[in-house]
């Protein structure tokens, strides 16, 4: 399997660097193809504008979906999204490391979603979720974050982790057409002991090996609505 790999941690020495160091050491003794994008590493670019295309449709306004559809079909895109892009259509798995900043991905990963996730290519028109242009491949994330378990529940203070990264899991990976699988959650890490991080990592290790034999989150499928989006009685 060819697993690409995106990483989005500040700190080199952080835990979950050491999640996705594992990741790459015991993918590789699996017999998978691994390839990797430290964005911090890279200084990878996180904003999306006019700078992006190298030739424009239109360039008196910029419809920033539209000049993406053009400058990727004239392969007049910046030369950093093109070579993110080249990686994602060559994997089968996507893995997405970060720690959870506000409710979210750090601005870095944000970023690259909106830069490199393209329209036309990865979505458009009624080509989204379970016909979205990256469909069969599959997709993973890999978390660390400071809270514990209770809190983000049903009843906890911050409500349900999978409403949290709803707009990640549904609205990005899902609506591109990838097969989510069940994120790995790293809970309370600033603040636990060594035995647990090294738990952890047996853990995320045990995962690693399990891939495929996951089953993906489940969502809804565009065959269970109508022309108009509405859902079939």
């Amino acid at each position: 399997m060819r697993v690409f790999i995106v990483s989005a941690h500040p700190e080199p020495k952080s835990f979950n660097t050491a999640l996705r160091d594992l990741s790459i050491r015991v993918l590789g003794d699996l017999g998978h193809d691994v390839r990797v994008s430290d964005l911090y590493d890279m200084g990878f670019n996180p904003v999306a504008d006019a700078a992006d295309f190298n030739d424009r449709q239109n360039p008196d306004y910029l419809v920033y979906a539209l000049e993406q559809r053009h400058g990727y079909e004239n392969k007049t895109l910046a030369p950093d999204i093109l070579g993110e892009i080249e990686k994602v259509l060559w994997c089968d798995l996507l893995i997405l490391n970060f720690p959870l900043f506000w409710f979210s991905t750090p601005a870095i990963l944000k970023g690259w979603i909106d830069r490199v996730l393209i329209s036309g290519l990865t979505y458009g028109g009624k080509r989204f979720y379970d016909r979205g242009g990256l469909k069969g491949k599959k997709t993973m994330v890999t978390l660390t974050l400071g809270g514990r378990p209770h809190m983000l529940t049903d009843d906890g203070v911050h409500g349900r982790l999978e409403d949290m990264l709803r707009h990640l899991l549904r609205g990005t990976l899902y609506y591109t057409g990838m097969s989510v699988l069940p994120p790995f959650v790293a809970w309370h890490v600033p603040y636990i002991s060594d035995q647990d991080r090294g738990d952890y990592l047996q853990a995320y290790e045990e995962r690693l090996g399990q891939l495929n034999d996951l089953e993906p989150l489940a969502f809804p499928s565009l065959d269970e609505f109508d022309d108009k989006l509405n859902r079939l009685t």
